[in-house]
């Protein structure tokens, strides 16, 4: 076997302390037929031949250029044959793709070539993409970002690796300048194509590369290096970071149902940093809302929950996202719909009623004679049967319910009665009322029972009333 190169000895190394070089997996290799593909190709083929595994070549024909797209196409088809590979094309016609849609040119590539990708990779077994991105590209994204603003996040630039859906995306060469992997493909005879778009300066990212970079280099000949130090020094502090926002979001906050509730008293501890990130977390649960996030938006978001003493607010955030803040309860999530009225009868024989609208329940006992016994965290009451007028009525609250509370002179608003225990305002009208027939407030499950009704050495018969709320 011939001596390795220099390069493909690097690469191996790294692979393997990466650790997703492994033997008799399937590999599909995104090849465009320029100079990095090319050598990744290449690259790819010499290590399968030392540690064997399956490579499926993949080639995406954007249809930008006409004939010279049609010649990479062929360029990358024959290399594949000539190596004994499998391949796989398209033909994608982005530039219709974006007359449809509007989006901009490297959008729509972009979203038309991975989709492509993930088709073939399904297909073939592939539990690996290989991607050919380089050191000058890290660089150039990296710079890219600084111009157009961004957080510590973006400055980690791209990932070595990346988990989408069932399979690993895996750029080998992101440490490997573009320099050597044309010195690369001239030692080792690798046919390759020039993109002649990589010349036109209507695109960012050529702009950045073409006249940026060389003039930013005349302060610092080892900006590329330096850029791409940059990336993985942030990557690695995103990733440790990564991993204490996973555990505030469990300290912080529980689900309900595709939002959360933060609990302001754990969220209030966390450093301002993990505050911006548990919220850039939790936006980004909004596929809609995760594009269009800003830093504004963030920063509005953490400095309502890092008031102390803010009153009842609302925030709308977009895409149909909210911020309701009552009390010491945030809810941050898709905007909740009002809770729909109820009311069930409860006629004298009646032994338990279910309130579909939320899933809670009511157990109902008849028990002879005078019986009262010890209230478990108020969700039982007794009540004298005969004096009650049936059929009672567990219903939602209503305009001007008032109760007259057992042990206080006089009546109170149900409405006072929630504000003073401070109830969330949108649970307010899904918590239970028991009526009677006359449409007198009996009890509020969890809060106060009325003076209607109450055990007497004369009751006969006593109704005890269980309330049940599901853990959610």
């Amino acid at each position: 076997m011939r001596q390795l190169d220099e390069l493909a000895v690097r690469v191996m190394e790294e692979a393997r302390k990466e650790g997703w070089w492994k033997q008799g997996i399937t590999v599909l290799a995104a090849v465009s037929g320029g100079p990095d593909s090319m050598a990744l190709l290449h690259l790819l083929k010499t290590m399968s031949e030392h540690t064997p595994f399956e490579i499926v070549v993949a080639h995406a024909n954007h249809q930008f250029r006409g004939a010279e797209s049609d010649a990479e196409e062929q360029l990358t088809r024959s290399v594949a044959g000539r190596w004994g590979l499998p391949f796989k094309s398209a033909a994608l016609n982005v530039p219709a793709f974006i007359e449809e849609t509007g989006m901009n040119a490297q959008s729509a590539a972009r979203d038309r070539r991975y989709l492509f990708l993930r088709e073939v990779a399904r297909e073939c077994g592939c539990t690996h993409l290989l991607l050919g991105h380089h050191a000058d590209d890290q660089a150039e994204t990296v710079l890219m970002r600084v111009i157009r603003g961004t957080g510590p996040g973006g400055l980690s630039g791209i990932p070595y690796r990346r988990r989408e859906e069932e399979m690993e995306l895996i750029r080998p060469l992101l440490r490997i300048t573009k320099g050597e992997l044309l010195a690369y493909c001239k030692r080792n005879e690798v046919p390759f194509a020039v993109d002649s778009s990589n010349a036109d300066r209507h695109y960012f990212r050529n702009a950045v590369r073409l006249d940026l970079i060389p003039m930013l280099e005349g302060y610092n000949p080892g900006l590329k290096t330096s850029l791409v130090r940059l990336a993985e020094l942030a990557a690695a502090d995103e990733a440790y970071l990564a991993i204490e926002t996973r555990k505030a979001l469990e300290l912080c906050a529980t689900s309900e149902g595709e939002g959360f509730q933060v609990k302001l008293r754990p969220f209030h501890g966390l450093h301002v940093a993990l505050q911006r990130r548990l919220v850039k977390l939790i936006l980004s649960c909004s596929a809609a809302l995760e594009r269009q996030m800003d830093y504004r938006l963030v920063e509005d978001i953490v400095s309502n929950l890092a008031a102390a003493h803010a009153s009842a607010s609302r925030m709308e955030l977009g895409c149909g996202w909210e911020l309701v803040r009552e009390y010491d309860e945030v809810y941050i999530g898709p905007v909740r719909p009002v809770p729909a009225a109820y009311g069930y009868p409860v006629e004298a024989q009646t032994n338990g009623i279910v309130i579909e609208e939320t899933g809670e329940r009511f157990v109902i006992e008849r028990l002879p004679g005078a019986v009262q016994k010890a209230s478990v965290r108020a969700m039982q009451a007794f009540f004298d049967a005969e004096e009650l007028r049936f059929p009672l009525f567990i219903r939602s609250r209503r305009p001007g319910d008032v109760i007259e509370p057992y042990g206080l002179n006089g009546s109170k608003k149900v409405q006072d009665m929630f504000v003073d225990a401070k109830v969330p305002r949108h649970r307010r009208e899904s918590i239970p009322l028991l009526v009677d027939g006359d449409g007198r407030v009996l009890w509020i499950p969890g809060m106060r029972r009325s003076r209607h009704a109450l055990i007497t050495t004369d009751t006969r018969s006593t109704l005890r009333i269980e309330f049940d709320r599901p853990e959610n």
